[in-house]
């Protein structure tokens, strides 16, 4: 059973239920949705005043809530699952992550609800991650250290080593707005600067296909 972790925030219920739904609809695996909603974590006790949701953070507690055993899937609640996530699942290597390695820097200064966007080396590396939770460097990852290690360390995985870091295609964190062209097979969509669910962005790549999903 795969056990995939999302990102909740209150303000984006909308965005995480349909993301849900998309997962429900594609995905073939047996799985397990776990909502990192920081009203049900009791070891976490930390706010940084740069956050413009609050799992900004939970994401880096997998390891320890799946009991540092076998693979569990992170994804930012702003997505929206394209293909079956069992497939980002097949030729992993042995690494203890999996992320996107998106190079850019961001058109806009602000994004939904009109929160600052910064701009650090690996953005967005962090939104969708496959964690090898029994890999011994994510031994590290404990709820003391996510509480209290500095912001870069936890977003940039400097608490890994680069070879340590393995690659997914980019289609499995599709960044709407950042990136142009969408080829016709992205597999996940990432609404980052802001989705379909608020009225200024109602027009955004891949729109269209959210509303059919929540109609």
């Amino acid at each position: 059973m795969i056990k995939i972790f999302i990102g909740y925030d209150p303000k984006e219920d909308i965005a995480y239920k349909a993301l849900v739904k998309s997962i429900e609809d594609k995905t073939t695996t047996p799985f397990q949705i776990i909502p990192l909603n920081i009203r049900d974590l009791d070891m976490f006790d930390r706010y940084d005043e740069r956050q413009s949701n609050e799992f900004s953070f939970t994401r880096f507690l997998v390891p320890y809530l799946s009991n540092y055993d076998g693979i569990s899937i992170y994804m930012d609640c702003d997505m929206m699952l394209r293909e079956d996530l069992s497939e980002v699942l097949n030729n992993l290597e042995y690494k203890p992550v999996h992320v996107v390695k998106h190079d850019y820097t961001s058109k806009y200064d602000t994004k939904f609800l009109g929160t600052k966007q910064y701009n650090y080396p690996r953005k967005n590396w962090s939104s969708f991650v496959i964690w090898n939770c029994n890999h011994p460097s994510n031994k590290v990852v404990t709820p003391e250290f996510v509480n209290t290690a500095d912001a870069k360390v936890l977003h940039r995985f400097l608490f890994l080593s680069d070879d340590e870091i393995g690659e997914l295609d980019v289609r499995w964190n599709w960044l709407v707005g950042e990136y142009d062209n969408p080829p016709a097979d992205v597999k996940n969509v990432h609404w980052t600067i802001g989705g379909p669910w608020f009225n200024d962005f109602k027009d955004s790549d891949f729109a269209q296909e959210w509303f059919e999903l929540n109609p």
